[in-house]
């Protein structure tokens, strides 16, 4: 009756029949789930309750980058349920769901995940200075790869004065994507809040700096569980509250998880074909299958900006994410290629036009 007990403590957190039968593989370690991540330590819950823990050598050393290491989110194999004998040692990451990511810091291509084994993602954004359709497109294109569903959660809709016009410019990008307006003030919007927290289900709230997901996170708590900050009267942007990510059980029995505002998010891999769904279907219509939608005849996707259909901004930034998803990773030649077929279509092509470009002074 014991064993049955804890089992079910960890089924709170998320734990289900595809991680507990991986966990199988593994002898005489014990599942856990990571619920803080502190650089190189973190807080992992068991089913004797929450510890700290450290990764071992072995899982250090053969990490791929960033990714090979445990997340907020991750279910991992511990070698310990209680710290008499030091910090937990994690030994194993179990395969992940799902997980949202983002070009790490700095000049290599690597991967970082912001956190794993998600059902939903609240993209937050508030109504106020924060507002930015372009860097929503950003979050969605990256959010649609990460196997979990995208919500759209605009909050302090109590500082606005034009909520309707501008959750009209969000639907307007976010086509299939659910859109909830809240404000944590004055607690509205919060009942639809919580119909998508559902018990053993993981909710991660992601957005920029201030935005208002660690208030969000404990008005659902129903305390002040997380640090909160209020905004800047300048500039009316918010400032950071949020250090480290961290895995909370809400009184509802959903689960979430707080992530330190991005002030910057760079896209390691996304789909582009969701976010951008309306630009896709326009292009289906150009005369030319490899049209680049810039002076080609018969340019669905022109004629549609030209009538007022398609906004130019939104095109050139389904345009600057494609140039960015396709330059990732590339060295400096391979780079160059890149432009030259984005610009000419190949280098025989640019040979081509140069000759002919030749031809014309000639004459």
């Amino acid at each position: 009756m014991e064993d049955e007990i804890m089992t079910l403590n960890l089924y709170k957190y998320g734990l289900d029949d595809y991680f507990v039968n991986e966990s199988l593989i593994y002898t005489n370690l014990f599942i856990a789930r990571v619920t803080e991540q502190h650089r190189e330590q973190y807080k992992v819950i068991t089913e004797y309750g929450e510890l700290n823990a450290v990764v071992s050598g072995k899982l250090a050393y053969h990490a791929d980058g960033k990714a090979g290491f445990p997340a907020v989110g991750d279910w991992v194999m511990i070698d310990r349920v209680d710290e008499n004998s030091g910090h937990a040692v994690i030994h194993h990451i179990l395969g992940r769901k799902s997980r949202f990511t983002r070009k790490a810091a700095g000049t290599a291509n690597e991967e970082q995940i912001v956190a794993a084994n998600i059902d939903t993602i609240f993209i937050c954004m508030s109504l106020n200075a924060d507002f930015n359709l372009r860097r929503l497109e950003r979050y969605l294109t990256i959010a649609w790869e990460s196997m979990a569903t995208p919500v759209i959660v605009l909050t302090k809709s109590d500082l606005c004065e034009d909520v309707r016009l501008k959750l009209n410019e969000v639907t307007s990008v976010a086509m299939g994507v659910d859109v909830v307006v809240c404000s944590a003030e004055n607690s509205d919007g919060l009942d639809v809040i919580l119909t998508y927290t559902k018990p053993g289900k993981t909710i991660a709230f992601i957005g920029s700096s201030g935005v208002g997901k660690s208030t969000l996170i404990n008005r659902l708590m129903g305390q002040d569980i997380l640090a909160t900050k209020q905004i800047r009267r300048d500039d009316d942007k918010g400032r950071h509250a949020t250090t480290h990510r961290q895995l909370l059980l809400l009184p509802n029995g959903g689960i979430a998880i707080d992530t330190p505002g991005m002030r910057e998010l760079k896209i390691f891999t996304g789909d582009l074909s969701k976010t951008f769904e309306d630009i896709d279907e326009l292009a289906l219509g150009c005369k030319y299958k490899n049209c680049a939608h810039s002076n080609e005849p018969g340019c669905a996707v022109r004629q549609a900006i030209k009538n007022g259909i398609l906004s130019e901004k939104r095109f050139e930034s389904y345009q600057k994410l494609q140039r960015e998803m396709s330059y990732d990773g590339l060295n400096a030649r391979q780079r160059e290629n890149e432009k030259i077929n984005r610009m000419f279509g190949s280098k025989a092509e640019m040979k081509q036009a140069f000759r002919q470009i030749k031809g014309n002074k000639k004459r």
